[in-house]
């Protein structure tokens, strides 16, 4: 328990750099957006400093480069699983059509042609064998 700080989170010593918006200056530094781009992740370190724009109402982490690590890879599991939830938010269940949007499930229950006889456009959707429907 001798490791434990007493630390105070308004002593200036503690905190972390914070740029304005497009004034950072800093070429090892970089956003989760930016790292996700290189193909890189934060791998578990802590940020480094803090872009913030709009009067510091959205900001934005900066992590450092170098200890950034490679994103793991997408296994054919997590591909089965994300295509197995997209399917369910893009099928309609009552005519069992799945459109290449997601589909107003929670308000509305099922596609607009279902809910208020709104014609959909063919090249939006196809329409899946019997075998293949979702539960509803």
């Amino acid at each position: 328990m001798a490791d434990l700080v007493d630390a105070d989170p308004n002593d200036p010593s503690n905190a972390i750099p914070v740029f304005r918006w497009k004034q950072a200056g800093r070429t090892g530094l970089a956003t989760r957006r930016q790292l996700r781009e290189m193909g890189l992740r934060p791998g578990g370190q802590e940020s480094v400093a803090r872009i913030e724009c709009r009067s510091g109402r959205r900001f934005a982490w900066l992590y450092r480069i170098d200890l950034a690590k490679p994103k793991c890879p997408m296994t054919l599991a997590k591909e089965a699983a994300l295509d197995k939830a997209m399917a369910a938010r893009q099928t309609c269940g009552s005519c069992g059509r799945r459109y290449v949007h997601c589909l107003p499930l929670k308000t509305l229950g099922s596609c607009l042609e279902c809910h208020d006889g709104t014609p959909a456009d063919p090249a939006t959707y196809t329409t899946l064998p019997a075998t293949h429907r979702l539960a509803a």
